[in-house]
C-alpha cells in the first residue's frame, strides 16, 4: 500500500470509530484499516493520526494529560521533520539528476 493510501486508510478507520462512539484504539485502527499494529506505531505519522484522534479522551489540565500532549506533539512534530526531510531530498535529486553523467562527459 502507498504511504498516502495507508494515511488515508488510518484516518478513515479513526473517523469511523469515532462515528461509531468507539473507542480508538491502536488494536481497532489496525483492524479496520489492514495495517498491522506494529507498523501503526513505529510510523511516526501514522501515530500522530491515531493517537490525535484518541485525544479527545484525556485531560490536558493535569500533569499526566500535559506530558501525554507534549509526547503526542513530539511525535507530530516528528513526523513532519520527516517529511520535509524526504521533500528536501527530492528537490535535491531533481535538481541535480545527472551530475555524474555530466562531469564524464
Amino acid at each position: 500500500m502507498a504511504r498516502h493510501d495507508t494515511l488515508t486508510a488510518v484516518e478513515q478507520a479513526c473517523a469511523d470509530l469515532l462515528a461509531a462512539g468507539q473507542p480508538v484504539t491502536f488494536t481497532s485502527v489496525a483492524r479496520l484499516s489492514g495495517i498491522s499494529r506494529p507498523a501503526l506505531y513505529r510510523n511516526p505519522s501514522l501515530r500522530a493520526v491515531v493517537e490525535d484522534h484518541r485525544s479527545p479522551g484525556h485531560q490536558p489540565h493535569t500533569l499526566t494529560g500535559l506530558n501525554a500532549e507534549v509526547a503526542h506533539l513530539r511525535t507530530a512534530l516528528e513526523a513532519v521533520s520527516e517529511r520535509v526531510r524526504n521533500q528536501e531530498e527530492r528537490i535535491r535529486r531533481l535538481e541535480h539528476p545527472t551530475r555524474k553523467k555530466a562531469s564524464g562527459q
